[in-house]
């Protein structure tokens, strides 16, 4: 017991300073966004576009997170990552997504975000999800409660919202990965509307009940979805393997790939059987 009440203090202790390190890099980001001939853009190895303002962002983090908790490791998209090897002995680690949602920025759409999530024993307990061109803030820890922060104001506690019965279907869905499994799955749903959507928004538009489901039927990295599914839980809905039904886990494969998986309040038993059928 008294193991897990120091557990919940460190992540409030931590909150404010996660917020403080993605405030500052999220205003690195909209230096850059401002001034698109400082883009510097490049493309890495997976063919995904990089910019200056990703490097200064994950440069940002980093130097923050390690002087509020020297002794967590950090896995982040733009550093090189440990081997398997080592990160398999990580029973906390903080997970970083220094913009994600560049194809956004780089398009001037606003819809990009700064990801921050804490890891413990391989579940996301604390979130912070930043969209600096929105000036809207979405974050939680596992022993609290969700939050959302629109231009300043105060925050709003959040809650994952429950169908109306005769209403249709919200379904949210990426901008830039759309494709035939998700057109399959949406068509089978019956009545119900689309909205694209970039970056981690998607998933933190299920936890403030702005979005009934968001099945994302392709290729995501963890760094893509730790945090906000850390708001997503808090905010009393769930982010499941779409085939087995089971919360999504992390720092646990060599490839650090997730499965196909449907973000929702709660998932239902025909939604996995049209994935696997």
């Amino acid at each position: 017991m008294m193991k897990e009440v120091i557990k919940s203090m460190q992540l409030a202790d931590l909150l404010p300073g996660v917020r403080k390190a993605v405030a500052e890099a999220g205003a690195a980001i909209m230096d850059v966004y401002e001034h698109p001939s400082t883009m510097e853009v490049e493309t890495k190895t997976d063919d995904s576009p990089v910019t200056r303002a990703d490097l200064e962002s994950n440069r940002i983090l980093e130097s923050h997170l390690r002087a509020l908790a020297p002794d967590i490791p950090i896995l982040s998209e733009e550093s090189e990552q440990a081997a398997w090897a080592t990160r398999k002995d990580w029973n906390e680690l903080w997970v970083l997504d220094p913009l994600d949602g560049t194809r956004q920025f780089i398009d001037r759409n606003g819809e990009f975000t700064v990801n921050v999530a804490l890891v413990r024993d391989h579940r996301p307990v604390l979130g912070v999800v930043y969209a600096p061109a929105l000036d809207r803030w979405y974050y939680a820890t596992a022993d609290g409660k969700a939050w959302r922060r629109d231009n300043n104001r105060e925050p709003v506690m959040i809650e994952a919202g429950h169908k109306k019965f005769d209403q249709p279907w919200q379904v949210v869905g990426s901008r830039s990965h759309r494709n035939s499994a998700v057109e399959d799955f949406v068509a089978r749903l019956g009545a119900a509307e689309f909205v694209a959507m970039g970056s981690s928004l998607k998933l933190c538009l299920v936890a403030d009940g702005s979005a009934d489901i968001y099945p994302r039927l392709g290729p995501t990295s963890e760094w893509d979805t730790c945090a906000a599914q850390a708001v997503v839980e808090a905010a009393g809905g769930q982010v499941v393997n779409a085939l087995t039904g089971r919360a999504l886990t992390y720092n646990t494969e060599a490839d650090l790939l997730n499965p196909w998986f449907i973000a929702c309040r709660e998932p239902r038993e025909e939604w996995l059987e049209m994935v696997s059928g």
